[in-house]
């Protein structure tokens, strides 16, 4: 008598669990729909390493601002020390977990794309340029701090080397 009672009921919920699952299914998840640079929106300060090609570490203070408006990002980060310094602009669009866009330094006049990826709390890019190549990560700690890596392609010898090292709070 049991399955008999239930049959019309579930041969009824069938049609609206279905519905159901499929609208749960098409939700965005949590952090992977949202863009990940909103949680970096303004200006940060902090502290870390710079290593010149042909030179030792350094330590550096730093200042980074990220602006955001939809799926576009400006990040600027300028660091300083005793006998290094850098200035770097960066323009990205982030769209569904990719990022793409270009960046320019300064100092040392250089510039060229950047491709990669975003989610929740992390970033890792590709850096391409005539006079630089290299990745970028960032790596979010709760939306109160951050902290930025960059390594160096060396063309010869296919290997990256560390160059900048930046841990920034609000």
């Amino acid at each position: 008598m049991g399955p008999r009672l239930f049959s019309p009921f579930i041969s009824n919920a069938m049609p609206l669990a279905a519905i159901l699952l499929v609208a749960v299914c098409a939700l965005p998840v949590g952090a992977a729909s949202k863009n990940p640079f909103d949680q970096l929106k303004g200006y940060w300060s902090g502290a870390g390493t710079v290593t010149p090609i042909n030179g030792k570490a350094e330590k550096v203070s730093c200042k980074v601002t990220y602006s955001v408006t939809g799926a576009d990002v400006s990040q600027n980060i300028r660091c300083a020390g005793t006998d290094y310094k850098f200035n770097t602009a960066s323009k990205l669009t982030y769209n569904a977990g990719k990022i793409s866009g270009s960046w320019k330094e300064n100092t040392y006049d250089a510039a060229g794309a950047v491709t990669g990826t975003a989610s929740g709390e992390t970033v890792h890019a590709r850096i391409s340029g005539d006079k630089f190549s290299g990745r970028m990560s960032i790596s979010i700690k709760g939306g109160k701090a951050h902290s930025i890596n960059i390594v160096q392609l060396d063309r010869k010898s296919g290997a990256y080397r560390p160059v900048a090292n930046v841990s920034v709070r609000r």
